[in-house]
């Protein structure tokens, strides 16, 4: 009987252990690193996105690609609504989940970017000519 169950705990974790490996490979998880040549990463942490809330430099009619990346472990949305600018709304983005999209200005001008649910979660976007 004390076999029978030590074999089924061994079976049990090999097969939760193949389930994370290929649900790994199936869904990597996104890369952290803040620099992806030609985009940018936002990463949502401790109420805040990059600790500081960057301003965000951009060239008008230069597509720029974002991602969003809520590593917190509350809620967190990115939302982005003025005339001039393409309008971004993620959504609510749960812990480990990510959104990507492309900033694109119309005109020259300072936009702001913010977390919907959190009022100290806001930084510019500044696009030149």
């Amino acid at each position: 009987m004390r076999n029978n169950i030590i074999a089924a705990v061994v079976i049990s974790f090999i097969i939760v252990g193949a389930m994370w490996g290929i649900g790994n490979l199936l869904n990597p998880p996104p890369q952290d690193n803040a620099n992806r040549g030609n985009g940018i990463l936002l990463v949502a942490e401790n109420n805040a996105f990059n600790e500081t809330n960057p301003d965000i430099s951009i060239k008008v009619n230069d597509p720029k690609e974002i991602t969003i990346l809520n590593k917190d472990f509350v809620r967190h949305d990115f939302i982005v609504n003025q005339t001039g600018i393409t309008g971004i709304n993620t959504s609510i983005l749960f812990s480990d989940q990510h959104f990507k999209a492309y900033l694109v200005a119309q005109q020259p001008g300072v936009y702001e970017y913010f977390c919907d649910l959190h009022p100290t979660m806001r930084g510019k976007i500044v696009a030149t000519a």
